[in-house]
């Protein structure tokens, strides 16, 4: 199975994964499932750390690879893709994880509400 995580939902696995739902976990975990992480979520964390909203750890982009977690760039068909999605949800973060996870047809792990109402294939974290 391919997986994308929201934003919220790497920063949980990574700090406390506590937080996270059991089905999000073996998900995560399971080492049969691809796990991609959006070059847009490195782009919001990095984003927030600057704006002095986020703490995160120098070493982060090796913490993702050592969790065997693989990027995702955000392509030309993924921007085009969000011209075709309903305005439920007004975040530019979150509106191209929709489109990446709808164009690549991944389940995509959140627990963001808005996200949910997308016609998109999620597991609550």
């Amino acid at each position: 199975m391919n997986i994308m995580l929201d934003t919220h939902i790497l920063l949980w696995w990574l700090d406390d994964p506590a937080k996270l739902t059991d089905d999000a976990c073996g998900l995560i975990s399971s080492g049969s499932n691809n796990v991609y992480i959006s070059s847009a979520v490195i782009w919001e964390i990095v984003l927030k750390k600057s704006l002095g909203k986020l703490e995160i750890p120098p070493e982060l982009d090796t913490i993702i690879q050592e969790n065997r977690f693989q990027y995702l760039p955000v392509a030309p068909q993924h921007a085009f893709a969000l011209e075709k999605l309903p305005n439920i949800h007004r975040d530019p973060f979150d509106r191209i994880l929709i489109a990446q996870a709808l164009h690549e047809k991944f389940t995509f792990i959140t627990r963001d509400a808005h996200i949910l109402r997308y016609d998109i294939e999620t597991v609550a974290g």
